[in-house]
């Protein structure tokens, strides 16, 4: 359907009435207009894709509920307005709870009143119509290899999680340090789905108080407890066909744990202060920058929800393990942010691209993001230098122990470090460390 044109359907077997409506009706020219005079015929043309159909309730071969009933199987999405000369308040009801959008009595000033009834359908198309634009627009945003900035060997093993994630509706688990980017690899896993078209909700476990932590999720009735003034639906049912992503799952209270994993089960949940069962169907994605297994042998997680809940394991790389990647991701920060302040272009120069490569970010690419646009803020010209690039000094070596590696690599991230802390000056560092310059040399051409 073109989004100006509507297309109506007349149904009205009193002629002189049928060439009144249609009259009124094609005086819109973004209207296209198909009459017939009874009811077989209207659907035998259903295959035309009538958006509106103006339907008399009393037709030769049918009655007008039954067409409306046909109509609505075959294609729900078809507006019907009901034109008749009764006025039965109980017929009224029984068409309008088949389905009917209006009911519209024969009258002299059915002209306004049709004409109204069908410019709001028309509303409705387009707002939908502009609803499909956007979740199309969100869909190609969070096409994961454009959003998701990388090349290095560790981003793509992730790409290739979300790949297979999106093919089917496992629950997903996602780690990683704070900052590496979890929830847009949820939305990423979302928006290429085939839940695409339903909503993404996203919930802080962290950032809600515990005693209002359930009536986040499952929602609650009107006076299930002091301060509910109304009723609230919950995060399950606002995700109901879409995807759910819980995020610091780590962070939920214990006792919450148990109706979580209740509803997982089942499939459904009852609203705090009603006995209503409500069927749930959403995709469970959850986000912890904590090891859950850890949580799990410390009592602090329930290990049947740690079993429900883990699915298929994405771990997010910190940004230090992702090599050149940090300048991929610099030079996109840069532009967007230039383009978002109406700025110049501006470029990193090689010793802003050493400085950048030297540091660990322990803030990830959250912390990356913040440093590039206050540099660009910094820059009067149109080259960032390293002395716009305001980073937190390292200071010690506390945490250089904290893996697991080779006597090689151990020796290559000591040198990184004095490198940093002596402002790339070999000598002092040759000297530092009681070995010669052309030492030093050798192993920052193994760190290239």
């Amino acid at each position: 359907m073109d989004s100006k044109t509507l297309k109506i359907f007349v149904v009205e077997d009193d002629e002189w009435y049928n060439r009144l409506l249609v009259y009124n009706l094609s005086l819109n020219p973004d209207y296209e207009i198909h009459s017939f005079t009874d009811g077989k015929s209207c659907l035998e043309k259903l295959h035309l894709k009538p958006d509106v159909i103006t339907l008399d309730y009393r037709l030769p071969d049918m009655k007008g509920l039954d067409v409306l009933k046909q109509v609505k199987e075959i294609d729900e999405e078809i507006q019907v307005i009901l034109i008749s000369e009764q006025e039965d308040i109980e017929v009224v009801v029984e068409l309008l709870k088949h389905g009917a959008y209006d009911y519209i009595v024969k009258s002299k000033d059915i002209r306004e009143r049709l004409l109204n009834t069908v410019n709001n359908i028309g509303k409705e198309f387009r707002l939908k119509d502009e609803i499909k634009s956007l979740r199309e627009e969100v869909q190609k945003k969070y096409s994961y290899k454009n959003t998701i900035i990388g090349n290095s060997p560790a981003i793509q093993k992730v790409f290739d999680l979300i790949e297979k994630a999106t093919r089917t509706n496992v629950s997903v688990s996602i780690t990683g340090e704070t900052g590496t980017g979890k929830e847009l690899v949820a939305k990423a896993i979302h928006y290429n789905s085939d839940r695409a078209k339903h909503p993404f909700i996203a919930v802080n476990m962290a950032a809600i108080p515990k005693d209002l932590s359930e009536s986040e999720l499952f929602g609650h009735e009107k006076g299930a407890f002091t301060g509910a003034a109304s009723r609230r639906i919950g995060k399950f049912e606002e995700a109901n066909s879409g995807t759910l992503l819980l995020d610091e799952i780590a962070e939920m209270d214990i006792s919450l744990q148990a109706k979580l994993l209740r509803a997982l089960q089942e499939k459904e949940i009852v609203r705090i202060g009603s006995n209503q069962v409500v069927k749930i169907d959403c995709r469970i994605i959850i986000a912890t920058n904590k090891n859950l297994l850890d949580e799990v042998k410390k009592g602090a997680f329930r290990k049947d929800l740690y079993y429900r809940l883990y699915g298929l394991p994405i771990d997010l790389p910190p940004l230090r393990e992702r090599g050149s990647d940090v300048v991929l991701l610099a030079k996109t920060f840069i532009a967007n942010f230039c383009n978002e302040n109406k700025l110049g272009i501006k470029t990193l120069s090689s010793s802003a691209i050493h400085k950048l490569m030297g540091y660990s970010f322990p803030g990830n690419i959250r912390e990356l993001k913040s440093v590039i646009e206050l540099a660009v803020t910094l820059c009067d010209g149109t080259e960032i230098e390293d002395e716009h690039l305001i980073l937190t000094d390292p200071g010690n070596f506390e945490d250089l122990f904290s893996e697991e590696l080779s006597l090689r690599e151990y020796n290559l991230r000591i040198v990184k470090k004095l490198m940093k802390k002596y402002d790339n000056k070999a000598k002092i560092v040759a000297d530092k460390l009681e070995v010669g310059v052309a030492t030093i040399y050798r192993m920052l051409k193994d760190l290239d």
